[in-house]
């Protein structure tokens, strides 16, 4: 049975995995839906009940009924590569190689609407307060007076963005930044702005957890310090016991997520509290696994391999 792995050409992440499971002897086709029509080609019959489909791409068919995993990790858009790009080829070629997958039986890691649900911001805090996640103070709105009513309430506030994505035009970054209470919040008007309440932080902690498998890494913070991802510490990530209270506020959160992967990153404070800040259902996980030597893509390449129960 094949693994299938939904990416983008240059996916340094998806390298390793394919490598490992490469070493484990797994059959895999891997290409990026943005070549589909054009360097991938896709057929579906179904006959009386029966289905037959196969995918192909550069000389390899696969045949999807055999299909033991699908990993969605960083596909291009259906059709973005095409001589001809529009939108309704998009939408046609997404239908028809999503539903052809959909019609077997093979393991997702991630499905595309668990994540496409798993990202929103919102839904994320609201779901981790009932795993039992501590989480911060958070307000969402595009009401300058609530802005300013909650960073005086809580002081120390911090901006972030909500989609999580920084924007293209002009192309910029966008780090969690600390805002003070007597900032000017007439701009919240103009786009809705997620504010929550700072957490002095001792460490970063990044949780990878793939299947019923949580590798966790620590990295000391810098007094002060906000957004861990922008500027040198000194310090580097370090392999950390997962506490057995947070190992089963994960299990939960994936659970009603319908999740298979979960980066997921908190803020250690002084007391050794971990507080959420979000679950990014495609994270990253190569610059942990070369710091620490966790086995992150051994990991995911074990639990892809497996072929799925009747």
């Amino acid at each position: 049975m094949t693994v299938l792995v939904l990416t983008s050409e240059q996916d340094v992440t998806a390298d390793m995995v394919v490598a490992q499971l490469h070493e484990l002897g797994v059959p895999l086709v891997r290409f990026d839906p943005g070549d589909l029509p054009g360097d991938v080609a896709l057929s579906a019959e179904y006959v009386r009940g029966e289905f037959r489909g196969y995918l192909s791409t550069g000389g390899r068919v696969a045949s999807v009924e055999a299909m033991r995993s699908v990993w969605i990790r960083r596909p291009g858009e259906p059709a973005a590569h095409a001589p001809e790009p529009s939108a309704w080829l998009t939408e046609e070629s997404g239908h028809a190689l999503y539903g052809m997958l959909d019609s077997t039986a093979a393991r997702w890691m991630n499905h595309p609407s668990a994540a496409a649900r798993a990202r929103r911001k919102p839904w994320q805090m609201r779901l981790a307060h009932r795993s039992g996640f501590p989480v911060p103070a958070t307000l969402v709105t595009t009401y300058p007076a609530m802005a300013r009513k909650f960073a005086e309430q809580y002081r120390h506030v911090v901006v972030k963005s909500v989609s999580g994505k920084s924007p293209g035009d002009p192309p910029m970054a966008l780090p969690t930044t600390l805002v003070p209470p007597d900032a000017d919040f007439s701009g919240v008007a103009a786009g809705p702005t997620l504010l929550q309440r700072y957490i002095a932080k001792s460490a970063d902690i990044r949780l990878t957890s793939v299947g019923d498998v949580h590798l966790a890494a620590r990295k000391t913070a810098e007094a002060g310090q906000v957004d861990g991802r922008f500027g040198e510490t000194g310090h580097t990530w370090e392999p950390v016991a997962v506490p057995a209270p947070v190992a089963r506020a994960v299990e939960r959160y994936k659970k009603e997520a319908e999740l298979a992967y979960g980066a997921f990153d908190f803020a250690e404070d002084a007391t050794g509290t971990w507080w959420f800040l979000e679950c990014n259902q495609g994270g990253q996980f190569g610059f942990v696994e070369l710091e620490t030597g966790q086995p992150i893509a051994r990991t995911v390449a074990e639990w892809l391999a497996t072929e799925p129960t009747a």
